[in-house]
């Protein structure tokens, strides 16, 4: 009988495959859809993330830009040592703008349904600084600072052409533009008036834009401010969102301390 005698090198040869043309499209395909896979969920992750910090800064903005224009509105009229001044004392009359009449603490111009960037407001008050007795009254203008001495401010808002809520401080001869927030679109206000000659209550009964608060006269009977801040809408454009140049409005009434008392 004969022996079969195997030749070890052709057998390790044999032995020995790789993975075939099928194989590897298979492999290829399932790596892509994968890989697909991954990239849809970190751009969609990555969507969520923006959308959650546009909203996030929206939120902060109109938080600032409405506690901003609350303190200072609130303050319009604000003078040291009532017993003894009066506001003709602090407030005299100015001839170029904002134009105040002697007395006068809050003024603006526009109309409510005005195309953006809207309206201005401008209010007047008068810090004490250090002088007794109602030193260091902590009172601040819209840049955030106080004075040491006796100071009257002019504060003015409006929009810029670049979308900013800004404020135009005026001190004596001195004038300061600063940006407040970004992102901000119009302004609109209503003056809360009591127009009725025959009342006295500090009651407003009507609101009034400032064109119409000027051509009754009713400056000095300026009760209340309604403020609407329209801001851009931070998802506007994106899949699902509304579309480009949408914005949204957030409205704020606010009383004039010298008027109706302290609103906190």
């Amino acid at each position: 009988m004969k022996t079969k005698i195997s030749n070890p090198a052709f057998a390790g040869r044999r032995a020995q495959h790789g993975f075939t043309m099928v194989e590897l499209m298979i492999a290829l395909l399932i790596g892509l859809f994968l890989t697909a896979g991954v990239l849809t969920l970190v751009g969609a992750m990555k969507r969520t993330s923006t959308a959650q910090t546009g909203l996030s800064q929206l939120q902060d903005n109109e938080r600032i830009a409405m506690s901003l224009l609350t303190d200072i509105i609130q303050s319009a009229g604000y003078y040291p040592n009532p017993v003894a001044n009066t506001p003709s004392t602090f407030f005299v009359v100015t001839a170029v703008a904002p134009i105040f009449a002697a007395g006068q603490v809050i003024t603006g111009t526009g109309t409510y349904s005005a195309a953006a960037p809207g309206d201005t407001i401008s209010v007047r008050y008068t810090t004490a600084g250090n002088v007794a007795p109602a030193g260091n009254d902590g009172v601040m203008d819209c840049t955030g600072n106080t004075r040491t001495v006796q100071t009257t401010f002019t504060n003015t808002f409006s929009i810029d052409a670049n979308g900013n809520l800004q404020c135009v401080l005026v001190v004596g001869a001195v004038t300061t533009t600063v940006q407040l927030v970004n992102g901000v679109t119009n302004l609109q206000i209503y003056y809360g008036v009591q127009s009725n000659p025959n009342v006295n209550n500090n009651s407003v009964d009507t609101y009034l834009d400032a064109a119409a608060v000027t051509a009754g006269n009713y400056w000095n009977k300026v009760l209340s401010v309604k403020v609407t801040l329209s801001f851009v809408h931070p998802l506007a454009g994106q899949p699902g969102q509304p579309p480009v140049g949408t914005t949204i409005p957030f409205t704020r009434v606010i009383t004039l301390m010298n008027k109706t008392g302290v609103d906190s």
